[in-house]
């Protein structure tokens, strides 16, 4: 999964918002490790980016000099990029050649992941850790599990992002609206705002991930954090009526106004433009959108208008409030032919010292154990820094254990599930179908 720095800086999709289109890694992985290429591993801890990408790069660079100078000492850093639109083709070939690089990019192809973990391509990353897996947030952790099905990781998460509704505290306030904690109060909320003339959420449409995030985490507060999970594993299907009625849910809240007249012509600046002039008094979206909020050419309500809640919970349901949809943003893989004991230091270093220097160099939340928040920091990024500190249970997106296929029908036709012209039920199974 490739994020560019620029999302993060102006106004174009984050790669990481887009990862419900199934490009994500991880969606596959297998078990298995392999002996290092050499004792003390390559000459020089080589580290290869895409090139729209230089906060990773940024973050080793500033290590090498301080934290992990002795690890330099041993192992030099050296940096190097590959255009991002062809990071998969550059691995595998590096790969084929038993020539990864020391450190990486992680694949944003699921099956080639997989590939690369059952051939012993990459280093098993809890293993190499050790008891210093610890440095790595139980919430990221969970999510790399939930990816996997497995109790390793075979990537270190550079970055860490939670998703959920942030709402305009103004237009709440100006129409009596208390953060909806349950789903029959947010759609409540949103009837109020539509009465009153207010578009109560803005959503991408186009793109239809937005929509569809709303369908996922439906189903995992309804049916519990591992109902997606039945699904891949054939225990449950997508058309059961547990899940139809989480579709149905979105249909209905849709077909009530809430995502306004035209969701399906909106794209995600659209979303974002709409949310940060006052167009929407709510908007589901991840902590990348941070940006966007920090930047007073874009944010016109004001930071201090802008707070973050949780989905809401389903009355009855057997999932739990605190559980947060999260994903991994940009991980990072070792090649295992570069692998040894000077390159295991350079791993343990980073996973002592990354999410100090990430969140203090660039605001950038990752999935490491921060020791010093920095005072400086903006009010949500402390909100979000804080928040995933706290979080145990992460829970996945509604495409991320789907095939390509399936996550192309489901996000395709998300806004006319939106409004109305498909029913939650003949969704659902255009979705399953597309999963034989």
């Amino acid at each position: 999964m490739i994020t560019t720095a620029k999302g993060r800086l102006g106004r174009i999709v984050p790669a990481v918002a887009i990862i419900g289109t199934g490009a994500l890694l991880l969606a596959g992985c297998a078990s298995g490790s392999a002996a290092s290429g050499s004792a003390t591993g390559s000459a020089k801890f080589d580290y290869l980016g895409a090139d729209t990408n230089t906060e990773i790069s940024t973050v080793l660079t500033l290590m090498s000099k301080d934290q992990c100078s002795s690890e330099n000492t041993a192992q030099p850093l050296s940096v190097g990029t590959t255009p991002g639109t062809g990071v998969d083709q550059k691995l595998q070939l590096l790969a084929g050649q038993n020539a990864l690089p020391a450190i990486s990019t992680a694949s944003g192809t699921p099956s080639l992941m997989t590939q690369f973990v059952e051939a012993k391509k990459i280093v098993n990353i809890t293993e190499a850790l050790g008891d210093e897996s610890s440095n790595l947030l139980p919430a990221a952790q969970s999510i790399i599990t939930k990816l996997c099905g497995g109790s390793d990781s075979y990537v270190l998460p550079t970055e860490f992002n939670i998703e959920g509704i942030w709402y305009n505290k103004k237009i709440f306030a100006d129409n009596g609206i208390t953060v909806p904690e349950t789903w029959d109060a947010l759609v409540a909320a949103s009837q109020k705002l539509e009465a009153a003339g207010v578009q109560p959420i803005t959503a991408d449409g186009k793109d239809g991930w937005p929509i569809t995030r709303l369908i996922g985490n439906y189903i995992f507060r309804d049916q519990g954090a591992d109902a997606l999970q039945a699904v891949k594993d054939g225990s449950a299907k997508l058309t059961d009526a547990a899940y139809v009625k989480a579709a149905d849910a979105v249909a209905a809240l849709g077909q009530g106004g809430a995502f306004g007249p035209s969701v399906g012509s909106i794209d995600y600046n659209g979303m974002e433009n709409a949310f940060l002039t006052g167009g929407a008094a709510m908007m589901y979206n991840g902590s990348w959108t941070l940006a966007n909020f920090n930047d007073p050419a874009q944010n016109t309500i004001g930071l201090d208008n802008i707070a973050y809640m949780p989905f809401p919970a389903v009355t009855g349901g057997k999932g739990s409030i605190d559980d947060t949809p999260a994903n991994i943003g940009i991980p990072v893989m070792l090649g295992q032919s570069s692998y040894g004991t000077n390159t295991q230091a350079w791993i343990k270093c980073i996973a002592a010292n990354y999410g100090d220097l990430a969140l203090a160099n660039g605001g950038v939340v990752s999935g490491f154990k921060v020791t010093n928040v920095p005072t400086d920091l903006p009010a949500l990024t402390q909100v979000v820094q804080a928040k995933v500190a706290a979080t145990t249970t992460a829970t996945l997106w509604f495409e991320a254990l789907f095939s390509p296929k399936q996550t192309t029908v489901s996000q395709n036709n998300a806004a006319l599930l939106a409004t109305g012209s498909l029913t939650g039920e003949q969704f659902m199974q255009m979705v399953q179908d597309a999963g034989q």
